[in-house]
């Protein structure tokens, strides 16, 4: 599947959040996620770039079926 390029950083964090994941902080526009000793920096960007994306999901240990079902 592809990454999909019109996804928003505050769209992504906020199906981390419905996976588990708490929010710790904000750094700027940089917004710090936590779930069980793994951290997640998510950029409030619009729209993400794939490559973002790819390296959020990889950070997060979710997979891309994951995050797009929790939309």
């Amino acid at each position: 599947m592809k990454l999909p390029r019109d996804l928003h950083g505050s769209e992504a964090a906020k199906a981390l959040i419905r996976l588990g994941f708490e929010r710790q902080r904000q750094t700027g526009s940089h917004l710090i996620l936590r779930r069980a000793g793994c951290t997640v920096v998510v950029p409030q960007h619009r729209p993400l770039k794939p490559g973002t994306l790819r390296g959020i999901l990889e950070q997060a240990g979710v997979t891309l079926e994951e995050l797009l079902q929790n939309l």
